[in-house]
């Protein structure tokens, strides 16, 4: 079973940054042969997706909220993607997922699985 394991949330300022980290295991094919995404679930809210990225990592996603923001990246040698979170606004606050995608969209919640077990990001004002 694929094993996705957060980490890198906290408690910051806003205007401040914050990195965050997914590292893969377990997988029964290639890191490096799958897309990556993050997703952020705030209370009493759906999870909504934030950032993906192709295989290669040449190719990134962003939702609109982020963009010029947050900043996707990953090390297929480390089997790790990584979410790089500038400027963070109080309306960031989540638990933040990371996730494989699945199916043919690069946004959608349902094209996504093997969720991990989230990190909490709480930016005060």
């Amino acid at each position: 079973q694929v094993q996705l394991v957060e980490s890198g949330g906290g408690l910051v300022q806003a205007g401040g940054s914050l990195r965050l980290s997914c590292v893969a295991s377990r997988f029964p094919f290639a890191f490096s042969s799958s897309g990556m995404g993050w997703f952020r679930q705030a209370p009493g809210k759906d999870r909504e997706f934030v950032a993906a990225i192709r295989a290669s990592g040449g190719t990134t996603y962003y939702t609109d909220s982020v963009k010029g923001r947050f900043t996707i990246s990953r090390d297929n040698a480390k089997n790790t993607v990584y979410l790089q979170m500038n400027t963070l606004k109080p309306e960031d606050t989540a638990v933040y997922y990371c996730a494989v995608r699945s199916g043919p969209t690069w946004t959608s919640l349902k094209d996504f699985k093997y969720w991990g077990q989230g990190t909490q990001v709480t930016v005060s004002s």
